[in-house]
């Protein structure tokens, strides 16, 4: 009866949403293997043997969470998986991942949990390496302090998960298992919020003060002159004198100072001081009659020199010299705390992205391994020039448990309609933890 009924759901809740599907992920493969073992359907055994793909090219922070079924005790798995991968050749580190008795619940529950686990599963991936990028971002791109903050629990992410402890007192496993999931997501959702909000925050404060701060640097044509001159280069108020500021090429000095005063009428003879140059230009003071400026401005730009359109207003450029002082204490006091919380804050969705493989593992093993509970989970990270050689000692050691799938490992299978060729199916329970969290430029 309760194959059958089991058959009934995964036909009309589980292949009718791969037949629909466009752009979401399809359906969790480990349940279609699951339908494969309950009934002989061909085209049942067809769908699932599609979902699998040729293994991704990966790093050395690539890690394996998998799982296998107890055989007369979890140890005597563990010892077995130990001695095929490295009796012979280190093909990779192992440590055993404990994961608690968790409430199992109904065979409903497990069912839809397995697909909910999995969005979680991608979004919690997301906020976390989110939430690494920005540090990396507000640290300037720094790979050595970044990583120095990419902590678990305070310790480094692989010492975390080669030692995983479930925390009993964020996910209390007396709940059910929908109830955890829903603790982290909700956890989750609140730190994606925050850092949106963080993060929008101490941008526009950088931005503006990167405005302000590029105002003065550049070229002499268009940086602020604020810091430049001083209120004793110009005559003030006067009615009829006033002063400009002229940019002149470095090999074009000797042409102004011959020329600046025949330029146009009007023009204070021996007014011009060169106030500040860099490496192309000087700028230079020029004294002359309002009634002039037009002229004078004509002329000089035939001769290729350049009247910036600057009045000298002390309030004005203190208020700049004030508005960058602020911003920039702004900056450092926000600096601080922006980086402890994402410390921490990467952290926790880091511990509650591993919490979510825990359950997804737990879920999938009930699943595929049947009740009771009886499964050993155990994390690998493969050495990398041994990653398919470690695939096909795994592939041997557990292809007893779904000869149908174990056949076809190396093997897509392309259906019109469906994109199922990213998917990565095995006879084994199979997560992948890729720690590698930046992406430096």
């Amino acid at each position: 009866m309760l194959k059958l009924r089991y058959f009934l759901q995964v036909i009309w809740g589980r292949l009718s949403t791969v037949v629909t599907f466009e752009t979401t992920p399809p359906p969790h493969t480990g349940v279609l293997s699951l339908l494969c073992h309950l009934v002989s359907d061909p085209f049942c055994l067809h769908f699932a043997l599609s979902l699998n793909s040729s293994l991704q090219c990966v790093a050395m922070s690539e890690f394996w969470l998998i799982s296998a079924p107890g055989e007369k005790t979890c140890q005597q798995t563990w010892d077995q998986m130990m001695v095929a991968t490295t009796r012979n050749n280190s093909l990779s580190t192992n440590n055993k991942f404990n994961i608690p008795d968790l409430k199992v619940g109904t065979l409903d529950v497990l069912v839809g949990l397995s697909d909910d686990l999995a969005k979680l599963d991608s979004f919690t991936e997301g906020v976390v390496k989110k939430v690494a990028q920005y540090m990396a971002d507000v640290l300037e791109d720094s790979r050595d302090k970044v990583q120095e903050n990419l902590l678990a629990n305070g310790v480094d992410l692989v010492t975390y998960m080669t030692r995983f402890q479930w925390d009993m007192a964020k996910y209390p496993i007396k709940q059910s298992l929908k109830n955890i999931s829903e603790i982290i997501s909700k956890q989750l959702s609140q730190i994606d919020n925050d850092l949106k909000a963080r993060a929008s925050s101490y941008n526009n404060l950088k931005g503006n003060l990167q405005n302000l701060e590029r105002k003065n640097t550049g070229s002499l044509l268009t940086r602020s002159l604020a810091d430049i001159v001083k209120k004793e280069d110009f005559v003030l108020d006067s009615e009829y004198l006033i002063t400009l500021l002229v940019v002149v090429p470095k090999a074009s000095y000797p042409d102004w100072q011959k020329t600046y005063e025949t330029l146009s009428e009007m023009v204070v003879p021996r007014s011009t001081n060169l106030l500040f140059e860099d490496s192309d230009s000087g700028l230079f003071s020029v004294t002359l009659f309002r009634k002039a400026i037009d002229d004078f401005r004509h002329k000089a730009r035939e001769n290729k020199f350049t009247v910036r359109d600057f009045q000298y207003n002390e309030q004005e450029m203190n208020a700049d010299k004030e508005e960058m002082t602020r911003l920039s204490t702004d900056k450092k006091k926000q600096f601080g705390p922006l980086v402890r919380w994402l410390k921490v804050n990467f952290s926790e969705a880091f511990i509650a992205w591993i919490h979510i493989k825990a359950l997804r593992v737990f879920v999938e093993s009930v699943l595929r391994y049947g009740l009771p509970v009886n499964f050993q989970a155990m994390l690998l990270q493969p050495t990398k020039k041994n990653m398919k050689k470690l695939r096909e000692v795994l592939n041997d050691l557990y292809k007893h448990l779904d000869s149908g799938a174990a056949a076809i490992i190396d093997t897509t299978m392309d259906i019109p309609g469906l994109n199922l060729s990213q998917q990565e199916y095995y006879p084994y329970v199979y997560y992948k933890i890729d720690c590698n969290m930046l992406d430096f430029k």
